[in-house]
């Protein structure tokens, strides 16, 4: 789900989509009604950097191909709130939507809802267990994500001593995936040891009470994978308290501002981070595609980029945005 476990917004009052995007059609070009060059991009949570980062992706290509995209987020990650949001949308008749399912099962009967209706669907960063409801997927590859932070903390603690990896809740799909490759390929570094996965609940304070007693159990502990945002503020909370900030290497996951001001700090030693904005222009390309009668990708997966202090400067184009 959402890459991660990202932290919800505060709940704020939820205006349903079909107020907002009421009137918002007039035609554009002639490829058939004005509700055809109409692309509603549904993220998983507002005001999230990497949703952000997706929204501007994505508004940039829809202008470049000439068709309008409009944005509407719940204000949590939670399905009981993004469900009336694609209901209001489907009431607009928008040609496609791009969807960040906050659910794999919950979100399956609303987003089928839309199909139903002639909408056609296309699922960006998570996506529903039933794969006959969106036409195309994109997301990121989270186990070649969990691949290259192996190989990037390989290198930072020059490929020996004992490594822990804290990720958020589990049954995660995302997150899980990025676990499973990290250890998948911390076989090929036999100078280095699994100390296993330990979950945290997507709660900071306890990253924090996992890495203490790990440190106490294990003071050669040499590295640490955080699967997402909490795992890895709470980490550093962690080696910070035991003195043990920069000496235990940390490799987070996302590149939001403020894992970003980390880095640079050296608070963390490397970030894994995805390229939301590629996700949402693939979404609306293959949208676009869909609503044009043209061939479309079922599976789409985006690469990731490990980054250090020494090339932030760069590999700036992967940083979140708050703002397009």
């Amino acid at each position: 789900m959402r890459s991660g476990g990202r932290a919800a917004v505060t709940v704020g009052v939820l205006i349903t989509a079909a107020a907002v995007l009421a009137g918002c059609g007039g035609k554009v070009g002639n490829t058939g009604s004005a509700d055809d060059k109409k692309i509603v991009l549904i993220p998983g949570v507002a005001n999230e950097p990497f949703y952000i980062s997706m929204q501007c992706g994505a508004q940039d290509e829809a202008k470049k191909l000439g068709y309008q995209l409009q944005t509407q987020a719940p204000t949590q990650f939670d399905a009981s709130l993004q469900t009336p949001i694609v209901s209001g949308v489907i009431a607009t008749k928008p040609g496609a939507i791009l969807i960040a399912p906050t659910h794999a099962t919950a979100m399956a009967a609303p987003m089928k809802q839309a199909k139903d209706s002639g909408i056609k669907v296309v699922e960006v960063d998570t996506h529903l267990d039933d794969t006959s409801v969106a036409l195309s997927s994109i997301s990121s590859d989270n186990a070649k994500g969990g691949q290259l932070a192996a190989q990037t903390l390989a290198k930072l603690v020059n490929n020996t001593g004992p490594v822990l990896v804290i990720n958020t809740k589990a049954g995660t799909s995302t997150t899980d995936q990025r676990a499973q490759g990290f250890e998948d390929e911390l076989k090929s570094h036999p100078g280095m040891s699994s100390l296993g996965v330990q979950y945290n609940n997507n709660d900071a304070a306890q990253a924090a009470s996992i890495v203490t007693a790990t440190l106490a159990a294990h003071p050669d502990l040499a590295g640490i994978f955080a699967t997402n945002l909490s795992s890895a503020e709470g980490a550093a909370t962690g080696l910070r308290n035991a003195g043990k900030l920069g000496q235990v290497k940390l490799v987070g996951f996302d590149a939001s501002p403020k894992q970003v001001e980390d880095l640079k700090a050296g608070t963390v030693q490397a970030l894994i981070a995805q390229d939301p904005a590629k996700i949402g222009a693939q979404g609306v390309d293959e949208a676009a595609a869909a609503i044009e009668g043209k061939p479309v990708t079922r599976t789409i997966q985006t690469d990731m980029i490990a980054i250090t202090q020494a090339d932030m400067d760069a590999n700036s184009r992967y940083f979140y945005k708050s703002k397009c």
